[in-house]
C-alpha cells in the first residue's frame, strides 16, 4: 500500500494501466477530453510494474487495470468511471481534485 500511496500522492489524477488494455486507453481518453492531464503508469512498461499490479490486486482493485485515483483516492475501474461520467459526477470530481479548472 505504501508504494501505491507514494505514487498517487500530490497528483490530481493517476491511472494505473497496461499499454495493451483498450479499456485503460478509453478511460485515459475520456479523462483527457475534459482537459485533465493524468499521470499514467503503464504496468507492462515500467520495471516494477508486476509488483505494483500485485499490490493493486492485494488491495482488491480487480481487475487491476485501469485503476483510477482522483484526488489521491481510489475511485475505481472503467465501469465506475463510466458510471460517474453518465451521472455527470466525473467532471465535478476532477474539478475538486484540481485536475481541471473549467
Amino acid at each position: 500500500m505504501d508504494m501505491i500511496t507514494r505514487m498517487v500522492s500530490d497528483k490530481p489524477v493517476v491511472i494505473f494501466s497496461k499499454s495493451t488494455c483498450c479499456l485503460s486507453h478509453s478511460i485515459m481518453t475520456l479523462i483527457r477530453s475534459f482537459g485533465a492531464n493524468p499521470i499514467v503508469y503503464e504496468l507492462d512498461e515500467i520495471t516494477n510494474g508486476t509488483q505494483i499490479e500485485r499490490a493493486l490486486i492485494q488491495l482488491r482493485y480487480q481487475p487491476s487495470v485501469p485503476a483510477v485515483f482522483i484526488g489521491q483516492q481510489f475511485i475505481g475501474g472503467s465501469k465506475r468511471i463510466m458510471t460517474l461520467h453518465l451521472r455527470n459526477e466525473l467532471v465535478p470530481m476532477l474539478m475538486n481534485a484540481g485536475a481541471i479548472w473549467i
